[in-house]
């Protein structure tokens, strides 16, 4: 297959409907506006056709969506590097019933177009804290020209340095950027200042998932929503291993909801891109029915890193090769969702232990065990525990990637293509926005005054940041690879 055919598999497969949709002949029912095809298109034929002639065919996936300016701008260029950030709803789109929302999105790899940046630091008010880390942290914005409510990212360059961590913004900038899928947040803006780097994100209503979960009773979900939610997970993960990434990071608190109640994948300073090209995104041949699927493994070479990962609150979600030390592969994002599903219904993760080390040991040596409450379906724990498989080599996922999760009898239920237009299982409450309802009330110790701040522009001798936990490698404008640019989506307003 040629490039064109490349990218109209990584295009086609990365939607949630990629599950049957090499079907020959007549067009599946569940392939609808939601999808890539369309119910007016034929289904394009398999590869090694002309698949360029395919492309203008095949339908992009729309969605509802939050609202954003559009401009003049040039298109995208393929592989070309932009901004970086968060998804959400504009409180100016309810639609007519719970988890709909007035704002149609288009989701296709010909549909972001990407310009110079159009706004600065005094474009917009600052309105709430939403969130704060180490090195940033995240406001609730209005745009004065538009008053539409937007996620503000900012991160301090000063403790970025500091800490060594400017390599990981970027790579944020260069998924989020590049990213144009339902369930990953979506960036508008980015730029920087003498002292901040700015992503400019659809603000998501819906708060986190990890707070939505621990207001609901008993603080989780029935097996049906954990079902759905992890259906989405997995559509996610799909489209950022077809990119060559391993996102490295998943856990409740890096997942939005959109007020829809579907949700959105965020923070990805901990992902990791081979330094070799991934390879083309394969067919193969699923043993259980021979419908073809996509090996999205093959998306990043089989790449291995050995830096070591995890959030000091969340370590319950590290797999057992980071804590051995053995390398890494894609086969760790399998195993975070083994430790989600299982979160999501039992309210606790499978092996934490009383202090760090216990969880590490019980993680690396003892068996996932299940409680007798809530019950849970054969199935539910078949994924959970063959997710859960300590040998990555024989872990449900490593060997082709989604296509071998989604193929799981657990996810029969699970129609692919129809997710975006399914009720989710948690309807965020009702908010104007402004209000931040979803969020908790966070208070800032040092405030940062948007109006005081100068758009800057990057150096044209960018350094080189190094690698994880390293130092500089050449001397120039550490931050000269970061992009200000303004993305425009199609399908919004």
């Amino acid at each position: 297959m040629g490039a064109s055919a490349t990218k109209f598999l990584r295009r086609v497969a990365s939607a949630p409907n990629a599950k049957g949709f090499f079907t020959s002949g007549s067009r599946s029912a569940s392939n609808t506006k939601n999808g890539y095809l369309a119910p007016t298109d034929p289904v394009p034929p398999l590869p090694p056709m002309a698949v360029s002639d395919c492309m203008d065919h095949a339908d992009s996936m729309e969605t509802m969506s939050s609202g954003s300016s559009r401009g003049r701008s040039s298109r995208l260029p393929r592989n070309t590097l932009a901004p970086s950030s968060l998804k959400a709803g504009i409180p100016n789109g309810l639609g007519d019933g719970p988890g709909k929302v007035a704002f149609r999105r288009t989701y296709s790899s010909n549909s972001i177009k990407v310009g110079q940046v159009e706004v600065g630091p005094s474009s917009f008010s600052k309105l709430k804290l939403l969130g704060k880390g180490d090195v940033g942290r995240v406001y609730l914005v209005k745009e004065k020209k538009t008053s539409k409510l937007f996620a503000m990212k900012v991160l301090s360059k000063k403790e970025m340095i500091e800490r060594k961590k400017i390599k990981r913004a970027l790579t944020e900038q260069e998924i989020l950027a590049t990213a144009n899928h339902p369930f990953i947040v979506t960036l508008y803006h980015s730029f920087q200042s003498d002292g901040y780097l700015y992503f400019c994100m659809e603000y998501c209503m819906g708060g986190e998932f990890f707070r939505a979960l621990q207001s609901r009773p008993g603080k989780c979900l029935p097996e049906d929503g954990s079902r759905f939610y992890a259906a989405e997970v997995v559509a996610a993960l799909e489209y950022l291993h077809l990119m060559g990434f391993i996102y490295r990071d998943l856990k409740p608190e890096n997942i939005l909801l959109h007020q829809s109640g579907h949700i959105m994948l965020s923070d990805f300073d901990l992902a990791k891109q081979s330094n070799e090209p991934g390879g083309m995104p394969a067919l193969i041949h699923s043993d259980a029915n021979g419908v073809p699927l996509i090996d999205t493994m093959s998306c990043t070479a089989n790449f291995r890193t050995n830096s070591f990962v995890g959030t000091e609150g969340r370590h319950q979600y590290i797999a057992p090769e980071v804590i051995n030390a053995q390398g890494h592969t894609a086969a760790v994002d399998w195993w975070t969702l083994g430790i989600l599903i299982y979160e999501m219904i039992y309210a606790t993760t499978p092996f934490k232990g009383q202090e760090r080390n216990d969880t590490f040991a019980n993680i690396r040596l003892l068996p996932v065990h299940f409680r007798d409450s809530p019950k849970v379906s054969s199935a539910c724990k078949d994924c959970v525990t063959r997710l859960l498989d300590k040998n990555e080599k024989t872990r449900l996922g490593s060997k082709s990637g989604a296509s071998e999760v989604k193929q799981h009898k657990w996810f029969t239920k699970i129609n692919w293509g129809l997710l975006r237009n399914t009720q989710p299982p948690i309807i965020p409450s009702s908010s104007n926005g402004v209000d931040a309802v979803n969020f908790r009330q966070l208070k800032e110790s040092r405030s940062l005054h948007f109006e005081d701040q100068i758009l800057s522009v990057a150096s044209s001798t960018p350094g080189t940041p190094g690698e994880e936990g390293g130092s500089p490698t050449q001397t120039g404008d550490l931050f000269g690879a970061f992009s200000s640019v303004t993305l425009h989506h199609d399908g919004e307003s």
